[in-house]
């Protein structure tokens, strides 16, 4: 297929654009359908002019309806969507992309999704459905899927859909978090995941971070310690990564502590630990929940993170080597490789 696409690319280069114009609107009206032209314009990065040309032209192919309360993909729409996407992903050069940073980060698997969600929030929700996909295909009916709160984990959980037929799964969150937005808690998050996926779950009413005393009290409650086992137990666990300094100030965390960290040049963070460029951990604040050493056991380690301003976060995270899969998006990707 590589082949045929560098001829088109030379022959027919205008065609290539074309094509990715028009597959960039099918995909923004199926994710946001019903959608509005200004909307669709904001979301493909086009001219309100060419957004209502392109809108024109699918519309007339069958491939989307315009109604009052906005666009929708039609069924032969969303069929030419899905066997465009492994194209699309080749003309783009993610397959090569995927390569580059699988061997870049030493992971056993890596998947790369157009764009940047930094600008866009289609571009989590491809992600999402890259991570449900994922699930799809290794899932087990006994399994406890363990999962951090954030944006990014929230637009899984807006994609989630049954993962297995037998249902006897379970999601619980990774960690505690009460004190954040609740729509980016775990605890939100994993009831919607267990909702659309119909099956069961477990909450965790605890803060992080915790004092060490506060951390001894709580792990005794009853309710919490059972929570707890289930998590120790997971088998998959999904997990998002995040800016040093913006995830110390989401947490509230003391101005001595942020000193320190801007002094120990913190990048990133995961289960409460933050790392430098290098990837040693340069501080780490109590929680109840996964470990950092716990990933060591787990079958499925799945990292979901995407946008430029990432892409450093991302490397410091994976120098601890505790993931197997890194879901992320074009963007990242490229600020990965220049590092």
């Amino acid at each position: 297929m590589s082949d045929l696409i560098d001829l088109q690319k030379k022959l027919v280069p205008d065609l290539i654009d074309v094509m990715q114009q028009r597959y960039a609107v099918l995909h923004s009206v199926d994710m946001f359908q019903p959608i509005g032209r200004r909307s669709l314009a904001d979301n493909t990065g086009l001219s309100e002019r060419n957004a209502r040309s392109e809108v024109d032209f699918l519309s007339r192919q069958g491939l989307i309806k315009v109604t009052s309360k906005g666009m929708y993909i039609t069924k032969e729409g969303k069929v030419i969507l899905e066997q465009l996407a492994e194209f699309m992903n080749e003309i783009k050069g993610l397959s090569v992309l995927e390569k580059q940073i699988k061997d870049k980060l030493n992971i056993e698997k890596v998947i790369v999704v157009p764009g940047n969600s930094d600008h866009f929030e289609w571009v989590k929700q491809e992600m999402g459905k890259a991570c449900v996909s994922f699930l799809q295909s290794v899932i087990d009916s006994k399994d406890i899927i363990a999962v951090t709160g954030g944006t990014t984990m929230a637009a899984v959980a807006n994609v989630m859909n049954p993962l297995d037929k037998t249902n006897n799964y379970l999601f619980v969150p990774a960690r505690g978090g009460i004190g954040e937005k609740v729509e980016n808690q775990a605890n939100t998050i994993v009831a919607e995941m267990a909702r659309k996926a119909g099956v069961n779950y477990r909450l965790l009413y605890a803060p992080d971070p915790l004092s060490e005393s506060a951390y001894q009290t709580i792990i005794n409650e009853p309710s919490i310690n059972e929570t707890l086992q289930y998590i120790r137990g997971a088998t998959v666990v999904l997990h998002g990564i995040g800016d040093a300094m913006t995830m110390a100030k989401r947490r509230k965390t003391p101005e001595n502590v942020e000193e320190e960290l801007l002094l120990r040049r913190a990048i990133t963070e995961a289960f409460g630990y933050y790392f430098d460029a290098m990837g040693n951990v340069v501080y780490k604040v109590r929680t109840v929940g996964i470990q950092l050493e716990d990933l060591n056991t787990i079958d499925h380690v799945v990292t979901i993170a995407g946008g430029q301003s990432k892409g450093k976060a991302i490397a410091s995270y994976f120098k601890q080597g505790k993931s197997n899969l890194l879901i992320t998006d074009e963007a990242a990707a490229k600020e990965i490789l220049k590092g």
